[in-house]
């Protein structure tokens, strides 16, 4: 039984609606026990759909896969499992899940319930009245002060140098139609972040807006490590910004030092040159030095980007898929 419906019948899809929601799962074997049976529960506000819940794990080395297959053995109707081959990284995770999902319409949520699944009746609402993306906009967070302002000022420098409308609190909580979906699939970009891609899609969303909650279970994965290859990877797919100012400080350092030089030559003709000028001489290495290092640097991640794209390895592997049952028929 469908948690009300039966499988055994082969028109049932005749007379459903279906959603999946995409989880990524990274170490999160205490907030499973938890966040299934609550996503689980979300069939109870959802008549006239299937659910369908879309667990990645991305390669935890906790219980997590197994926490899940057991969830799994008690629910086959509604719950697919996906096991990569290795961590590839959440974006990664996400875009495996919307591989596999073959729903009306897709959602995506947390494994650490920070975000309120139920939400998404809401959002169904907004689908079903012909929106193709949704969006839970952070209004405000249950998160230190330090750690949220970080956050702000991410997203203001997002919208000030990348999209200028992009929502303020940023969103990793949504709903997208099969057709965004497609979009998504067919587009296979590396080293992106997959809700600006999405916004980017030029979809026009509905923005609801609400509070994260601080997490409760468990520890957050999510490290300054990685939030800073988000920044890093956000800016330069979605932004020319860098580049643009690498070649204008460039142009400008190539002024003052023509000018400089000009200076020079004009003080040795007319008044002659003693052997002196160490200290100014190191302080222009050292600064031409540095801003031709940062140069590279950026140029670097552009060109590894692009070798990266070049070279089509696949973004995520996929070990094995704990599929739905099959209904006889």
């Amino acid at each position: 039984m469908l948690l009300g419906y039966d499988l055994s019948r082969c028109d049932w899809f005749d007379f459903m609606k279906t959603f999946s929601i995409v989880v990524p799962v990274y170490y999160n074997e205490m907030n499973l026990l938890e966040t299934v049976p609550r996503l689980l529960e979300l069939a109870n506000i959802l008549p006239g759909y299937h659910l369908t819940l879309i667990f990645v794990d991305d390669g935890s080395g906790d219980r997590s896969l197994e926490v899940l297959l057991e969830f799994k053995n008690k629910y086959p109707e509604n719950i697919k499992v996906i096991k990569l081959t290795r961590n590839f990284g959440s974006m990664a995770a996400i875009q495996a899940g919307f591989s596999i999902a073959s729903s009306d319409c897709v959602g995506m949520i947390s494994a650490d319930l920070q975000d309120p699944p139920e939400l998404f009746r809401e959002m169904l609402d907004y689908w079903e009245k012909g929106v193709k993306a949704v969006f839970a906009v952070r209004q405000e967070r249950e998160e230190p002060f330090f750690q949220k302002k970080l956050s702000n000022i991410y997203y203001s420098l997002i919208r000030r140098f990348a999209i200028t409308d992009y929502p303020n609190g940023g969103f990793d909580f949504f709903l997208v139609d099969r057709q965004i979906l497609n979009e998504i699939n067919r587009i296979q970009e590396k080293n992106t972040n997959l809700m600006t891609l999405i916004y980017w899609l030029g979809f026009k969303p509905i923005m609801i807006p609400y509070t994260r909650r601080s997490r409760i279970e468990g520890k957050s994965r999510w490290t300054l490590q990685k939030k800073i290859k988000l920044f890093v990877d956000t800016f330069i797919a979605f932004s020319f910004v860098p580049i643009r100012m690498l070649s204008i400080l460039g142009f400008v350092v190539a002024i003052i030092s023509f000018m400089y030089g000009v200076f020079i030559l004009y003080y040795w003709l007319y008044f002659g040159i003693d052997v002196k000028g160490y200290v100014p001489t190191m302080l222009i290495m050292t600064f031409t030095s540095g801003i031709q290092m940062t140069m590279l640097g950026v140029l670097g991640e552009y060109l590894w980007r692009t070798l990266d794209e070049v070279r089509r390895r696949p973004l995520f592997v996929i070990d094995k898929i704990y599929d739905l049952p099959k209904p006889d028929c």
